[in-house]
């Protein structure tokens, strides 16, 4: 996957600065994107129209040669970095390495991204480096628009994301109503209620996540967290989630994996209830089945975040029910964007929001529309597509089912 930085080349021209220089580990998309490695210790890329150069540890000289994208790999050895740092101290060293290191590279000033560290950053401006950060999201934008190759591997993503997503379902179909009791993990004996069983056991959202959690093993990907969110819970919409799950409430999925190998993220949410639902959560199922249609239908070259943001909170409006849009201090109804990019990083450009802006093919978003109040619970279906050239792609290929 080779990017195209055009946009980046005029921005340093622009700007009148030699290169745009990063400072951190792999786990920072903009390090990871620029030079195409992935290292979990920190190490300096200089990108310049001409060249992608690294700067790394001997221990990962080797493979940064061999895997980077970089045209030139150095290693801090190779600037006499150990003499530097018993005499000065590491931090001290390593700036006299890395403006050295710059300067072969004929590099006197660089723009930076506008988290790039304060101490190394204070350090090269006394090494006589110009130093700048960059505030317009150059190269967060760059990274928004994907390659073929980045759009693959987030459907792969997004195939693992399918696998875990069954699993949890499975789960669902398979367990019973049973009651808790002070027997089972956070029960308590007087107050017995109706919870999922599974084999015997109270069916907890832990037990849900370690299920999609051990499939998305299998299929290559990984997550830190995930939501499985019951009842009132599912109406705080970043609640993850904990303890019985219970029949007849619903329970909201939200599964954002990310690949081991490629890094890239899939993101996608369902709504299931276990036994019957209720007349209002039917009904707001079907307004979000609705309110997904409406956005997906504006997805296209050209139109913007905020547009497709609109048709959601259309559907929802006409139907009497609140949005940030209509009342910026609800905290039922609509309580959030329609969606959001993502690539490298789970929550990356474009937005799908009141301020987002224009759609361009390559630009893989989520639509995920929902509803939400403590005294029904929660209702979101998340989508992932990509904008083509005449619309979109839906990367997701997973049924919109409530009932188990």
């Amino acid at each position: 996957m080779e990017p195209d930085l055009s946009q980046l080349d005029a921005y340093l021209d622009a700007e009148g600065v030699d290169g745009y220089l990063v400072d951190a580990a792999s786990a920072d998309s903009t390090q990871r994107y620029l030079s195409g490695f992935d290292a979990p210790d920190p190490f300096v890329t200089v990108y310049t129209p001409e060249t992608t150069a690294l700067l790394v540890s001997a221990l990962e000289y080797g493979r940064a040669k061999t895997e980077s994208r970089a045209d030139d790999v150095s290693r801090l050895a190779d600037y006499d970095y150990r003499p530097l740092a018993a005499e000065h101290g590491s931090g001290a060293a390593k700036a006299y390495v890395v403006a050295e290191w710059l300067e072969d590279h004929g590099v006197d000033s660089v723009a930076t991204p506008e988290r790039f560290p304060l101490g190394p950053a204070d350090r090269l401006r006394d090494r006589d480096v110009d130093v700048a950060p960059e505030t317009e999201d150059v190269v967060t934008e760059i990274r928004a628009r994907k390659t073929p190759a980045e759009i693959d591997h987030v459907r792969t993503a997004q195939r693992a994301n399918e696998a875990a997503m069954q699993a949890a379902a499975a789960l669902l179909d398979e367990a019973v109503t049973g009651t808790s009791d002070g027997d089972d993990e956070g029960g308590d004996e007087e107050n017995e209620s109706d919870v999922l069983r599974l084999d015997g056991a109270v069916l907890t959202s832990e037990r849900v996540k370690e299920e999609i959690e051990v499939t998305l093993l299998r299929h290559g990907c990984a997550l830190d967290e995930t939501i499985v969110a019951c009842g009132a819970a599912a109406a705080d919409p970043h609640n993850r989630g904990s303890g019985p799950l219970r029949p007849n409430e619903p329970i909201i999925v939200d599964i954002f994996p990310r690949s081991k190998a490629t890094k890239y993220h899939a993101d996608m949410t369902r709504t299931f209830v276990k036994g019957e639902p209720t007349e209002i959560v039917r009904e707001w199922f079907e307004l979000t089945r609705e309110a997904l249609d409406a956005a997906l239908d504006a997805v296209e070259p050209g139109t913007t975040g905020r547009d497709v943001h609109d048709a959601a909170c259309d559907v929802y409006e006409e139907a009497g029910l609140p949005t940030l849009r209509s009342d910026p201090t609800t905290e039922t109804g609509f309580i959030h964007s329609t969606g959001h990019g993502v690539g490298l990083d789970v929550h990356e450009l474009p937005r799908v929001s009141p301020d987002g802006g224009e759609l361009e093919p390559g630009h893989v978003v989520t639509i995920e529309p929902g509803l939400y109040d403590p005294a029904v619970g929660g209702v979101r279906i998340e989508d992932l597509v990509v904008v083509t050239d005449d619309g979109y792609e839906n990367l997701t290929d997973y049924p919109i089912d409530l009932q188990r």
